[in-house]
């Protein structure tokens, strides 16, 4: 049932770009651009996007103290319960070893932005290749091609069977606790939705007219996929981008929180930060919200512009 779900979702949103063009003339992403100026929901997708990347990108210019310095180690007495929160010069207060937490956060969301990217890259690599080999295969490879086709997707319908945090559970345990770890991870459980996202676009492309009549002309086989199935088929691959940032984010704080993320303590990142504060919070609450609220808002500012470039590229919701 876990499988058939996933699968329906992910052909569905292939689904929605096989019309290219609107009845209307307009293009695409023209049409699709001009919803999503107008929707409330991507406008504050993109806003939240826009402040975390400015957050990451030079907040660690902008931290007031080294997020490592353990400046006023002697304020605070973890196995006491004494914590220091927020106050002048320490905006969010201090961490169970005396470090600001306002400067962590700060350099911490680069971290987060860097683990969810780098994750998503290798999902989206990876499945873009596997996506373009069984596509190609089903649509213009003949009866040799679906067979390939069919074992590629037998492969990928195993990984989808399985919870994708599980799954990246199961790889970060075996290749061992780092932040690379946990890039590869979660990155691998992208591979299976991105190869069967390409492959359901390249296959409801194939069936166009102009695919008919490039065979028709006989242009060869391979031009006729990289120039034109290809190109036409990438609209969904985009949104599921988008959205996989999202989920990437969180399942690399689960992994975190899990102590498979980076060992090393003086680097900072929002799901190291969060497994932290865990044993502390009945005393300072704050050293887990700080972090949580951040995870929280990011992969909601990640959602909202998906879930609206989706909306946007259906062709029954344009009017």
């Amino acid at each position: 049932m876990a499988v058939a779900t996933k699968s329906e979702k992910i052909q569905r949103l292939a689904e929605l770009t096989a019309v290219s063009e609107t009845s209307t003339g307009a293009s695409l992403w023209r049409e699709a651009f001009r919803r999503l100026k107008s929707s409330k929901m991507a406008i504050v997708g993109a806003v939240i996007i826009v402040l975390f990347v400015l957050i990451a990108v030079v907040g660690p210019f902008l931290a007031p103290y080294s997020p490592s310095a353990q400046t006023w180690r002697s304020e605070v007495f973890p196995n006491q319960g004494k914590f220091v929160g927020a106050r002048d010069g320490n905006w969010f207060g201090l961490d169970h070893l005396g470090r600001d937490l306002f400067s962590r956060m700060l350099v911490g969301a680069r971290q987060t932005l860097l683990v969810g990217i780098v994750a998503t890259l290798i999902g989206l690599v990876a499945g873009f290749l596997i996506g373009i080999v069984s596509g190609a295969a089903a649509t213009l490879g003949g009866d040799t091609g679906r067979r390939v086709d069919s074992v590629i997707m037998r492969f990928i319908d195993m990984m989808l069977a399985l919870p994708s945090l599980l799954l990246a559970v199961s790889i970060a345990a075996v290749m061992g606790q780092s932040l690379t770890t946990v890039m590869i991870a979660v990155g691998v459980v992208q591979v299976p939705v991105f190869a069967r996202l390409l492959r359901g676009s390249m296959l409801a492309q194939g069936s166009a007219d102009y695919v008919l009549a490039a065979q028709s002309l006989g242009v060869r086989k391979r031009r006729i996929v990289l120039s034109q199935i290809l190109p036409n088929s990438l609209s969904p691959v985009i949104v599921q981008a988008t959205l996989s940032l999202a989920t990437a984010i969180i399942e690399a704080a689960a992994l975190s929180y899990l102590g498979l993320g980076n060992p090393d303590p003086a680097i900072p990142e929002w799901g190291v930060m969060l497994a932290q504060a865990q044993r502390f919070f009945s005393y300072a609450p704050a050293m887990a919200v700080y972090p949580a609220v951040g995870i929280i808002i990011t992969a909601l500012g990640f959602t909202l512009l998906g879930e609206a470039m989706r909306e946007a590229l259906d062709p029954k919701l344009r009017g």
